[in-house]
């Protein structure tokens, strides 16, 4: 799922005012004692393996944004095979459709006007289709819930809430709220994924609700997007 991506699309699609998906204040961040502290870190760091060792992770939910001056809403799917991607967003009146997909290699758009565009270069591709700057990769880890590779978007600041759940990330100018999670799962099951997101940086505004994850189970065959 790539927030930026749906943003572009939204765009480009001339939607609505943000109306589908409520506002919600952030979670109140506070500074835990030294030992509480350290445990949320370690727990947010087992947490984030956890995610990254999952083959796969999907989720189809609702998706609002706003740059400064325009904004609209509409549904979302993602779909996340270890580097590769699928996102796709439709518009709520006019049933339009558009989606990326790609990985290291390179990706494709299909669905804006003028046909399918592709490029080695995703952050190029996107820029160049759109207008915006995308971190694609970047995006795929804040949505589940994980810091970025420090490696494509720098090192990240995070901030919890009373009870030691990640509640915030700043990384590469974006500042992500973590609204809501999922209920803490059963031992041995999938990690616990976010399921209300904000997310920031300047003008650029962001609210995602996801309705379902469908986490693969981690000793599946990898499937293909």
């Amino acid at each position: 799922m790539n927030i930026r991506i749906a943003c572009a699309a939204l765009m480009a699609f001339g939607l609505a005012a943000c109306t589908s998906v409520p506002v919600r204040p952030p979670l109140q961040t506070v500074d835990l004692a030294p030992a509480a502290l350290a445990d949320a870190q370690a727990r947010l760091a087992a947490r984030e393996a956890a995610v990254r060792a999952l083959p796969q992770l999907a989720f189809n939910g609702r998706v609002a944004m706003s740059n400064g001056r325009d904004g609209g809403s509409g549904r979302i799917e993602w779909l996340q095979t270890g580097g590769d991607y699928r996102v796709t967003l439709s518009a709520p009146v006019t049933r339009q459709s558009w989606q990326l997909q790609g990985g290291p290699q390179g990706a494709r758009i299909d669905g804006l006007d003028g046909g399918p565009r592709e490029g080695a270069d995703v952050a190029l591709l996107l820029r160049e289709a759109t207008g915006f700057e995308i971190p694609v990769a970047a995006m795929a880890a804040w949505a589940a819930g994980a810091r970025a590779d420090v490696t494509v978007s720098g090192p990240a600041e995070v901030a919890f809430d009373a009870g030691g759940r990640l509640a915030r990330v700043q990384q590469d100018g974006w500042t992500i709220d973590y609204l809501e999670w999922q209920p803490d799962p059963a031992a041995g099951a999938a990690p616990a994924l976010p399921t209300r997101i904000n997310a920031q940086r300047g003008d650029a505004r962001v609210r995602l609700i996801v309705d379902s994850w469908t986490p693969a189970d981690p000793t599946a065959p990898r499937a293909t997007p």
